[in-house]
């Protein structure tokens, strides 16, 4: 037998095994989030572990929110199932972001790894004022009423309510260049508008968002995390759609 028909040998045997599932690639978990587990994969990559739970308060589900409010069986598939559609379309698009493949059956997407922005930072994009938009601004706005792919960044931090921050702040503060933030800002509005018309097509409206970014050894911005129903807020005819309805309208 020569050395690449051994070669070739050993490799089909081992690709059978891993299809079987008898080879695993090594994961340690290195993050528990709301919504997610994190692994650190041993070919430098990190794994997903997609969760049930959900952003809210009192049992009723906020985007807004910054704690888990309530748990619904099946989420975390339709989540996932939503993100790589999703990532798959702004891949096509010229979009840069974590994505590199998905595990449907085991609720797992495997991503790039990518250093977060401080200590962790959210990008709501809103088209319609309402959830804490509205409770900031009420004395200015009408509750729904249209604005204009206005974006704005939070800290994630549960103990002092996720506060706002500026693009000053942010620069001031170290956390991000100038360019990464104009970077952010005009790629979040573009995946808005990417879901927005997606939504749309099948008869509803979004009226907010939020986004994850991070960025690379480079200093590249890239979108992580995830786009799914847990993360937006939907509404068909006027009336909200929670995230497991959205899910089921949205593939139908």
């Amino acid at each position: 037998m020569t050395e690449r028909v051994r070669l070739a040998a050993v490799f089909n045997a081992f690709s059978k095994l891993y299809i079987k599932g008898y080879v695993t690639m090594e994961k340690k978990l290195v993050y528990s989030g709301k919504t997610k587990n994190v692994y650190a994969l041993d070919n430098g990559n990190y794994l997903l572990k997609f969760k049930d739970d959900c952003t809210g308060k009192d049992g009723v589900f906020d985007p807004g929110e910054n704690s888990v409010g309530l748990t619904i069986e099946g989420v975390g598939d339709v989540n996932l199932r939503m993100s790589v559609y999703f990532f798959e379309k702004l891949k096509a698009a010229g979009v840069r972001t974590h994505y590199v493949s998905a595990d449907l059956a085991d609720t797992t997407m495997e991503v790039l790894p990518a250093k977060v922005f401080g200590k962790g930072l959210e990008v709501i994009c809103r088209l319609r004022a309402v959830g804490s938009f509205y409770r900031r601004y009420s004395e200015y706005v009408d509750n729904g009423a249209k604005l204009d792919y206005y974006v704005e960044m939070t800290f994630k931090n549960d103990a002092k309510g996720d506060p706002l921050v500026t693009r000053d702040g942010l620069v001031e503060l170290g956390v991000m260049s100038g360019d990464q933030y104009d970077s952010i800002k005009e790629m979040t509005k573009k995946i808005t508008k990417v879901v927005a018309d997606e939504m749309a097509e099948r008869g509803m409206e979004l009226y907010d968002i939020k986004f994850e970014f991070g960025y690379d050894s480079e200093g590249k911005v890239m979108l992580i995390d995830e786009i799914a129903s847990g993360n937006m807020r939907v509404y068909k005819n006027g009336e909200y759609i929670d995230p497991m309805t959205l899910s089921g309208l949205f593939f139908a």
